[in-house]
């Protein structure tokens, strides 16, 4: 894990990092409050502690155990995590709303279930769970990670290797194509639908279309229904890409990691005709490309 901060004065450029050694390759990784929630391979599934990442008087600014007497485990071991994600990066905390009297005293409806989890896919083990609600709680003794869930029903989750969360739906990319799964009730997940994506390799979900990059680039997948998923077949529904990788969307821009041929920006206003903006690659620098994020904050996409 590395933490960088570059600032640019009067055409210096003064740049700061920080970084943390994982048990395996930091593959997935997802900032909340003051917590890093990363996937890392054969090193299974870990919180970081990131509260300190910007003050000067902490040395170490990425932490994996804040001392405790009570003791302190953020880690669940599994045998290949390959990815995870959180329902939401906001500091949400589920068992705060509870009982009716609140709820009518803020006039709130419960969280729904999902979001006392973090959600791991493992290329071996399939789909993990992992209750989360003790970062939110601010209670010190309970500060210990343990399963909620192991599943992965007939091996259709082998080979998993990303995930996306939209509602109460998990978008998994594995050997089996476009894993769709719900979990409506967590402990039960139900396999909504198979769309038969050979070599899928990473998802993002915009509104009702879910951008799918494979082996060979860009495709979209009509999620207005999850149950009904289908790949959009117009031609202009796909864009050529030599090693796309992750790809975020946002607003009416694709952005796809891709590979040694760097950055490719994909105009997706339509995404049923989308069409290649630009490549960008930095002049030759950028050509390894594997993930990329655009920016963002509560008030604004960018």
């Amino acid at each position: 894990l590395h933490a960088v901060r570059s600032i640019r004065i009067g055409g210096r450029e003064l740049s700061e990092a920080h970084d943390h050694g994982t048990s395996g390759a930091a593959s997935c990784l997802q900032l909340r409050g003051e917590y890093l929630f990363v996937a890392e391979g054969r090193g299974g599934f870990r919180v970081y502690d990131v509260a300190s990442i910007a003050n000067k008087g902490v040395s170490q600014r990425i932490i994996t155990a804040p001392y405790s007497p009570l003791g302190h485990d953020a880690h669940v071991a599994t045998t290949n995590a390959t990815c995870m994600a959180l329902p939401t990066n906001q500091p949400v905390a589920p068992q705060r709303n509870k009982g009716d009297l609140m709820r009518v005293t803020n006039q709130e409806q419960p969280f729904h279930p999902i979001y006392h989890y973090a959600f791991i896919v493992d290329a071996v083990e399939g789909l993990i769970l992992v209750n989360v609600d003790t970062f939110a709680d601010g209670e010190p003794r309970n500060n210990n990670l343990t399963r909620a869930l192991t599943w992965n029903d007939g091996g259709i989750l082998s080979g998993a290797r990303h995930i996306t969360v939209g509602g109460h739906y998990l978008y998994i990319a594995a050997d089996a194509g476009l894993v769709i799964l719900d979990v409506d009730d967590p402990m039960k997940p139900k396999v909504a639908r198979v769309v038969d994506l050979p070599g899928v390799r990473a998802s993002t979900l915009q509104f009702r279309y879910l951008f799918v990059t494979d082996a060979t680039g860009l495709r979209v997948v009509d999620v207005t229904v999850p149950e009904k998923a289908r790949v959009v077949g117009a031609p202009s529904a796909f864009v050529g890409l030599r090693d796309a990788q992750r790809v975020y969307v946002a607003r009416t821009f694709a952005y796809v990691a891709n590979g040694r041929d760097g950055l490719a920006i994909i105009d997706v206003e339509k995404p049923e005709s989308m069409r290649l903006y630009e490549m960008f690659n930095a002049g030759g620098a950028l050509n390894d490309a594997h993930d990329v994020i655009v920016a963002s904050t509560n008030a604004s996409l960018f």
